[in-house]
């Protein structure tokens, strides 16, 4: 099927082409979202009449998204979940984690507008890319951890699996610590047992050599 699209279409092609597309990704969401209109003769000459139009409201359009873009590029929220000591998550973070969290802290961000490959499902910083504009795009970072103090560890460059690590490392190093407390003070132990009891001179009740 045939369409011409009004707005930049990632991977389709720029305003004004006529690109072919699956007919039910055209019904389903290029013509129902207004980002394209099907080929026909009429559609290809009413939009030659409304070109000048469409490109200065793409224009402004995409001014507004580049200075909100500017504010919210490298921005990193935090997300908290719980997880195993592992990492993996008891859930997932979707896209409108994704938006929920960029919106509470003064950005306005749609669920749409959020790009993921997949959901994430682990613990850790994940790169987030945020459509803003058709032609506009900026990266954020979702810092998923199960804690605000666990969150600052993260963003200062350790990893969950570092963290339970130096966990393990310091829970070994108690240990240690107690037996060693505990084999000096066997020592010592044994030490006074084992030592001489001085007899005084002239005791009566020493015992006298044979």
């Amino acid at each position: 099927m045939q369409v011409i699209l009004l707005e930049r279409v990632a991977k389709l092609g720029q305003m004004g082409d006529v690109v072919d597309v699956k007919p039910g990704f055209a019904r389903n969401f290029l013509l129902p979202q207004g980002k394209a209109l099907s080929a026909s003769d009429a559609n290809v000459k009413a939009f030659e009449g409304r070109k000048a139009q469409l490109e200065a409201t793409n224009l402004e359009s995409r001014k507004e998204a580049e200075a909100a873009g500017g504010k919210l590029a490298g921005e990193q929220f935090v997300i908290i979940r719980s997880a195993s000591d592992s990492g993996l998550l008891y859930g997932s973070v979707t896209t409108r984690d994704a938006a929920d969290v960029a919106t509470e802290n003064g950005f306005s961000v749609a669920r749409g507008q959020v790009i993921l490959q997949a959901p994430i499902k682990e613990l850790g910083i994940h790169p987030v890319t945020v459509r803003l504009h058709p032609e506009v795009e900026v990266e954020i970072e979702l810092n998923v951890a199960r804690s605000n103090e666990e969150a600052e560890l993260q963003a200062a460059g350790k990893s969950i699996q570092e963290l339970a690590a130096e966990e393990e490392a310091a829970a070994e190093f108690e240990i240690s610590e107690l037996f060693d407390d505990i084999g000096s003070a066997a020592e010592d132990f044994g030490d006074d047992e084992a030592a001489p009891v001085a007899t005084p001179e002239g005791d009566d009740d020493a015992e006298q050599p044979a």
